[in-house]
């Protein structure tokens, strides 16, 4: 397995979260930019709800950094958008039970809407790459 490894910054005068870390510092090496994944099947059907839709587009997110030679263990950057008004923590517990307990910066940011109507949420990561 190769040895690319990111190191996380967790100052002390700040909160630890077993969930994400407060930074990370990537090393030099090949970048992969995973664009924004909604919650579609392999087909291009939208699942429905917001669990559905989480787990699949963090499924999504973690089959694009398998076909880069990556893994969630090597994302740098994580970004969650969710629909105003959906419940956070469903879709934090859905996108939990498929990443893992991988720890890494993490926004959560709601948005009005997504460019696909019905999309309740998009992700997208960063990751290395290691040689």
């Amino acid at each position: 397995m190769p040895t690319a490894r990111t190191t996380h910054v967790d100052p002390e005068e700040l909160h630890r979260n077993p969930a994400f870390t407060q930074g990370v510092i990537a090393p030099a090496a090949r970048t992969l930019y995973v664009g924004g994944q909604l919650g579609t099947d392999s087909t291009g059907k939208l699942l429905d709800g917001i669990e559905a839709q989480t787990t699949q587009a963090m499924r999504n997110v973690l089959t694009v950094l398998a076909a880069a030679g990556t893994g969630p263990q090597h994302v740098v950057k994580l970004n969650i958008y969710l629909v105003d008004g959906v419940d956070a923590q469903v879709g934090y517990a859905a996108s939990r039970s498929v990443w893992g307990d991988h720890r890494t910066a993490i926004t959560v940011v709601s948005t009005a809407g997504h460019a696909r109507p019905g999309a309740l949420v998009e992700i997208d990561a960063v990751a290395i790459i290691p040689e």
